[in-house]
């Protein structure tokens, strides 16, 4: 054990840069994984500091019990007075209100408003005070953010009438509405003017005991003690985050390896000279065991330090796509500097990787005998037989994933076709580019090598040199590309069928009331073709005149639907009964029509009576929507709930998620692209220190600095390109496979796709660039005289 500490304590002593070259790809590595979690502990610290605390003078809790069949027992007055005569009875009520913007309309998603008593505060602030007043709020922190509201600023609400009116903002809560959704507090009396039938949750009992509650109650409600956490996610958060680090992770695993095999073989002529004075393997074997423990240390230390400023870089990333406001978060704060235990921690995880990485090329280099080493080698050229056992294998591996990829195909609509298509996956990027992979990257990169000029062919030159080397490092960025792609295409997928699902019939627009209010009469608007009203009978049950129903169905080109007539209903297409029953009265189903014509509701012909609930409009050829809306808000300034929705809004919405899932997925899958793009750095590195006489030739021969920069970056681009076309293609592939394997009808994305991955093919490439600029750098400033003469 002490030979092998003084041979690793040489080493570093030596060539400190060659011993620490491959921890850098675990540098990167632990830098994700410490970003995650540091990232993780803001995004649950932002969204659980703002749970709704329950007060301590809160003894128990009310609610329905569930049991087999639901229950019809309700947290009513009638319940409230049973349990006043125990204690105090609180109801924990939540209502809906409108919250109108700058210009005095209300959106299309309504504000949670909740209750809360004086004296029973649960909401903790930012800043400000609770609302007192019947006038005063508490608004979510996103809404003030994006307003930019601040205690005593006023807004405008809408009341259960529909009439604007002023409050005052008295407090910032420390909670964030999910997906940007309104969250206000407000006092009971303010509450029933914005919602005289709030929501009870459940109800506080303050004093009393347990028995008494209990049997004031009655059977059919379930007593519980408070629970002052249970609106905490607590860490559920970073499992959103977790496996993309765990995943960067994996993939400085696959680099490192890959640079300890480059630096074994580098010195395998020191390695020969120990064995042929009598070194065992073992001891040789446990030095570079211990070397690779070393610099996974070493490693882990960097990468903690650099995961704070990562986190701080995803998180402003996070606030300026908005994937912060899915969450209920806004300006996050992640720590810079990294806790004691996250320190720990990096180094723990680094140097057990490291040494994970390193057993298997410390244990070759060992086996190397001394008269094969002592031989000069330029190029790898492994024996015949284990190239014909490579060969095997790779032809058995790719034509099982050919085989599972049949079978998940024909599997489709199933449970095993998923496990088919992963499995088919694993075992083509083992066969084409793990065993086969000397084989098949050399081949890629010389059809590169054929398009560029003499900088291109001597870089294809270099990798057809070294094809074990160069197959190694394009692995990890060819898993890393080819999730990307196959997580986008997916995404570009569901969104072609979102689209599609958009795209079926319904109203070109519909005004309609944003809390369900009773529509004022409709003033007629240009650009209008067609328009029926809908007045409410039941739930599901709308009645309309015959007529006018009829012409908005021929106006709106409605394909499938029947003709409406006096007494009689039309059904949505997926009800399957004969009759419709509304208000105790039976209506004759005549026929159907697309159910997102209409929302889902059946029409009744010649019933209405009442004000109209919903008014269906069919547009003329080319009246843009948009211009509809505003033309009805202007006519409507004393009714600033009544909305507009048109059918470009929820494709506009649908795409909005898309994107922000697709950002979402290029953010986190990066960070193994950016662990990749190190592999090429680190390579390039021992390239440029092995081909030191090479290099030297070409400077003597007249090749300038600038042409060898020139070089060693067209290797790195084309060890990128390798990666990133190859992982494009098998990405695209199984995508397309795993399409065909759910049994859902997804066509493939367009442009909308593609560009993204051109766009991220291009960050890869310049990330290759940037990596390649330290070797260029080295290689351009290497001497004839001296690298001739090097040995």
């Amino acid at each position: 054990m002490s030979t092998s500490l003084r041979l690793g304590v040489a080493e570093f002593r030596a060539r400190p840069g060659r011993a620490l070259l491959p921890g850098v790809a675990l540098v990167v590595g632990v830098a994700c994984l410490l970003a995650a979690l540091v990232l993780s502990d803001a995004l649950t610290r932002s969204v659980d500091e703002g749970a709704p605390l329950t007060p301590a003078s809160v003894g128990h809790v009310v609610d329905v019990r569930n049991v087999q069949g639901g229950s019809t027992a309700k947290l009513d007055d009638a319940l409230i007075t049973k349990l006043s005569s125990v204690g105090r009875a609180v109801p924990v009520q939540v209502a809906q209100a409108d919250l109108l913007d700058g210009n005095g309309r209300a959106g299309e998603h309504r504000a949670e408003v909740n209750v809360q008593q004086p004296d029973l505060a649960r909401w903790p602030l930012a800043e400000g005070k609770q609302p007192t007043a019947d006038n005063e709020v508490a608004v979510d922190k996103i809404t003030a953010f994006e307003r930019d509201l601040q205690p005593g600023d006023k807004i405008q609400l809408a009341s259960a009438d529909g009439k604007p009116f002023d409050v005052t903002v008295s407090g910032v809560l420390k909670r964030g509405g999910l997906d940007s959704r309104p969250v206000l507090v407000a006092g009971p009396d303010l509450a029933r003017k914005l919602d005289p039938q709030p929501f009870t949750k459940e109800v506080w009992v303050l004093g009393g005991s347990r028995e008494a509650v209990t049997s004031a109650a009655g059977a059919a409600y379930w007593v519980s003690d408070p629970r002052p956490d249970a609106d905490k996610i607590g860490n559920d958060l970073t499992f959103i985050l977790l496996p993309f680090s765990v995943l960067a992770l994996a993939t400085a695993v696959f680099v490192a390896a890959a640079t300890f095999r480059a630096v074994y073989a580098q010195r395998q002529r020191q390695t020969a000279l120990l064995r042929c004075i009598g070194a065992q393997r073992g001891p040789l074997v446990r030095r570079s065991l211990l070397e690779a423990f070393v610099t996974g240390a070493a490693a882990g230390v960097g990468g903690a330090l650099l995961g704070g400023p990562m986190a701080w870089l995803l998180a402003r990333t996070f606030d300026a796509t908005g994937i912060s406001a899915l969450f209920g978060a806004v300006e996050l704060s992640p720590e810079l500097l990294p806790s004691l235990g996250y320190v720990i921690l990096g180094v723990v995880v680094a140097a057990v990787l490291s040494v994970m990485a390193a057993v298997r090329p410390a244990i070759n280099a060992a086996r190397v005998s001394p008269l094969a080493a002592l031989r000069d080698a330029d190029n790898e050229v492994p024996p015949r037989s284990v190239r014909r056992l490579r060969l095997v294998f790779g032809i058995l591996f790719t034509a099982g994933a050919g085989l599972l990829a049949l079978a998940a195909i024909a599997a489709k609509g199933t449970a095993g076709a998923p496990l088919a298509v992963t499995f088919s996956a694993i075992a083509a990027v083992t066969g084409l580019f793990w065993i086969l992979g000397p084989v098949t990257v050399p081949f890629i990169a010389r059809l590169f090598g054929k398009i560029g000029g003499t900088q291109w062919k001597l870089a294809g030159a270099e990798v057809r040199r070294m094809p074990a080397r160069s197959a190694s490092v394009a692995l990890p960025l060819l898993l890393a590309s080819s999730m990307v792609t196959f997580f986008l295409v997916l995404l570009g997928g569901a969104q072609e069928m979102t689209y599609s699902y958009a795209n079926e019939q319904r109203p070109d627009a519909t005004v309609v009331d944003a809390g369900q209010r009773p529509l004022p009469e409709i003033p007629a608007q240009p650009g209008v073709e067609a328009s029926v009203a809908l007045h409410k009978i039941d739930d599901g049950v709308s009645g309309a005149d015959p007529a006018q129903f009829n012409a908005w169905l021929k106006a709106q080109d409605a394909t499938g639907a029947g003709q409406l007539a006096e007494g009689v209903a039309l059904a949505p297409d997926w009800f399957d009964r004969p009759f419709v029953e509304a208000n105790g009265k039976q209506y004759k189903v005549v026929g159907s029509i697309p159910g997102r014509l209409t929302g889902y509701t059946s029409i009744v012909g010649g019933v209405t009576s009442g004000p109209a609930e919903k008014v269906l409009v069919a547009l003329k050829p080319g009246v843009d929507p948009a211009e509809f809306r505003a033309g009805m808000q202007a006519a409507l300034p004393a009714n600033p709930t009544v909305i507009v929705e048109t059918d470009a809004d929820e494709r506009a919405e649908a795409e909005r998620y898309m994107h922000l899932g697709t950002v979402l997925m290029m953010v986190l899958l990066g960070l193994s692209v950016a662990v990749a793009v190190t592999g090429i750095g680190t390579a390039l590195t021992i390239s440029v220190q092995e081909r030191r006489k090479e290099l030297a030739l070409r400077r003597a021969l007249g090749v300038t600095q600038g042409g060898l920069q020139g070089g060693v970056i067209a290797e790195a681009i084309m060890l990128a390109l390798v990666g990133v076309i190859g992982g494009g293609v098998l990405g695209f592939a199984y995508a397309q496979i795993a399409i065909l394997s759910v049994g859902i009808d997804m066509s493939l994305p367009g442009l909308k796709v593609v560009l993204p991955l051109v766009i991220g093919a291009l960050a890869v490439v310049l990330l290759a660039v940037i990596a390649a600029f330290g070797p260029s750098r080295g290689a351009s400033r290497i001497r004839p005289a001296a690298g001739l003469a090097s040995g």
